[in-house]
């Protein structure tokens, strides 16, 4: 099994949270991560392509694997900091 996802990370969660928050709203996922993400993949908006499993840390992966497409998450905290995470593809 493969997915896709785009992220954006963050370093504090209460950032996280107010960026779920306006995410609820209805902000376009792609232009948060371009304006809050700290990975380098925020100039995709977010986009990580294809990965399966064992390839990204384990939070990460659980917390795709369980969501419904195209529907942001919570804020996942991993090593890095906190992710919100939207998934996009599965196959």
């Amino acid at each position: 099994m493969e997915w896709r996802a785009s992220h954006i990370l963050v370093k504090n969660r209460n950032l996280a949270q107010e960026i779920s928050k306006l995410l609820s709203k209805g902000a376009k996922f792609e232009q948060l991560a371009k304006e809050y993400s700290t990975c380098p993949s925020k100039s995709k908006g977010g986009d990580l392509g294809w990965f399966g499993t064992g390839q990204m840390v384990k939070p990460f992966e659980v917390a795709v694997q369980k969501m419904s497409r195209n529907r942001p998450s919570k804020p996942v905290k991993t090593q890095f900091g906190y992710h919100i995470i939207k998934k996009t593809g599965e196959r």
